[in-house]
């Protein structure tokens, strides 16, 4: 983390999650999106999709297009840009690639957050995938929050409670920032519902690692528990001693924090290398970089200025 940070908001959760950001950190803000109901700060850049009504996520990011050197110029005044971005919305697949690009150019530090769709939301997988995979490769750190493993394990869940339990857990990752390392590459951020047992809550949160990455790909793990201070300190070692004993075969270090809070709650942020659940998302993901032809410029619509009407 280096001052001075811009926080970028992409599309509606990615601008909400923001301006939380914005507040632990105490940094400047920038909300883009395509829907002027998503930018409540008066430091935001609006999409111009015309008069579609449902524009698509292609439709967007062709739309972007227009404005990505302004975009350009707002990162450049910052050392660390920090991209929040809802892969499960149209706006955030449609932007993140460009935003984190404009930001690699510029050689800036860049932290992306990626929220991945529910694998109901089928329509919605494979173009979260592939922008995962093009965040990923601008950034020199991106932390993936996937709601679809906390559904999995925990399945009386509704859609909703998995958003606030999510956006309560980025909240606390975010006030860390200035304050702890942040591992480089990919990580997964995994937690649990509100229990009020910490083992349980654990036993959850590696579940929910599971759920992404094979025990295998974790290369080193981070282990949080709030309300630390009201646990007894014998649980606290088995919590520590729990973990240890899961990844002593790979080999993984864990280290463990202990952080004020009003609940006791556990959450992991770990480091994984090579194939996680994610990259199942784009069927064509097997096919080496160099072997493709349209890697530098991701799938747009854009307006050729023919007679026609516009079908999206």
């Amino acid at each position: 983390m280096r001052d001075p940070i811009l926080v970028v908001g992409l599309g509606g959760a990615g601008s909400k999650l923001a301006l939380q950001a914005k507040e632990k950190l105490n940094s400047d803000c920038l909300l883009i999106s395509h829907d002027s109901k998503d930018l409540s700060s008066d430091h935001s850049i609006l999409i111009d999709t015309g008069s579609i009504l449902n524009p698509s996520s292609h439709l967007i990011r062709g739309a972007s297009h227009h404005i990505i050197d302004r975009i350009g110029e707002e990162i450049s005044k910052y050392s660390t840009v920090i991209i929040v971005a809802n892969l499960a919305g149209k706006a955030g697949t449609a932007l993140a690639p460009l935003v984190s690009q404009a930001a690699k150019e510029r050689q800036k530090n860049v932290i992306s957050f990626a929220i991945m769709p529910f694998k109901f939301e089928k329509e919605r997988i494979f173009p979260s995938g592939i922008a995962l995979k093009r965040l990923r490769a601008n950034s020199v750190c991106t932390i993936i929050i996937d709601n679809d493993a906390l559904l999995d394990t925990n399945p009386d869940l509704t859609p909703t409670s998995c958003y606030q339990i999510t956006n309560d857990v980025f909240e606390k990752v975010v006030s860390l920032l200035k304050f702890s390392s942040v591992l480089d590459d990919t990580n997964i951020l995994s937690t649990s519902k509100d229990v009020s047992d910490v083992q349980t809550s654990l036993r959850d949160s590696i579940k929910m690692l599971y759920e992404d990455a094979p025990p295998n790909s974790v290369k080193r793990s981070m282990l949080y528990v709030l309300g630390g201070s009201d646990v007894p300190v014998g649980v606290l070692n088995s919590l520590n001693s729990t973990v240890s004993s899961i990844f002593k075969d790979t080999g993984t270090p864990v280290t463990m924090s202990v952080m004020a809070g009003e609940k006791s709650q556990v959450f992991m942020l770990s480091s994984v290398e090579g194939e996680t659940r994610f990259d199942s998302y784009d069927p064509l993901g097997i096919i080496p970089t160099k072997n493709t032809l349209d890697w530098e410029m991701p799938d747009c619509s854009i307006s050729c200025e023919l007679d026609l009407a516009q079908l999206e």
